[in-house]
Order: structure tokens, then C-alpha cells, then sequence
């Protein structure tokens, strides 16, 4: 099992919106909102554009949106 580990806001970004479906849907200073639609209804998250984002804040926006640790893990 992966584990999750410190990443730049700009990385996991990327993850989100070209492994996983989610797509930018705004940005206010520092943090970018990102959304998808799932059979479910949507889901969105914001991620803070830091050089390195700490896992409890990594996980809160896994949490978010709803992915899960391991799947994303596997992209690092």
C-alpha cells in the first residue's frame, strides 16, 4: 500500500484533473476550486497552490473529493 506523502499543490492539481476527471472550476488568490460530476451529483474540492502541502491538508482535500487515498497514491 502507497502512502501518501508531501506534494506541491501544483502536482496534485494536475492528478485530479488528468488521471481522475475533476476540472478547474475557479481560483481566489492562492487556491484553486476543482469540480467533477459523478453519477452521484457533483463533487468538488479546493486546493491550496503551495510548494508543499502537508498530508493532513492533502487528505482533507482527498476527502473532499471523495478519492480515495490508495487510488491516488498510485500517481505519486
Amino acid at each position: 500500500m502507497p502512502k501518501l506523502r508531501k506534494v506541491s499543490g501544483k502536482k496534485v492539481i494536475g492528478i485530479l484533473c488528468n488521471k481522475m476527471g475533476f476540472e478547474i472550476s475557479g481560483r481566489s488568490g492562492s487556491h484553486v476550486r476543482l469540480s467533477k460530476i459523478t453519477p452521484k451529483g457533483k463533487v468538488g474540492t479546493v486546493v491550496p497552490m503551495h510548494k508543499e502541502l502537508k498530508i493532513g491538508t492533502l487528505k482533507g482535500v482527498l476527502k473532499l473529493a471523495k478519492v480515495d487515498e490508495d487510488e491516488f497514491s498510485k500517481y505519486l
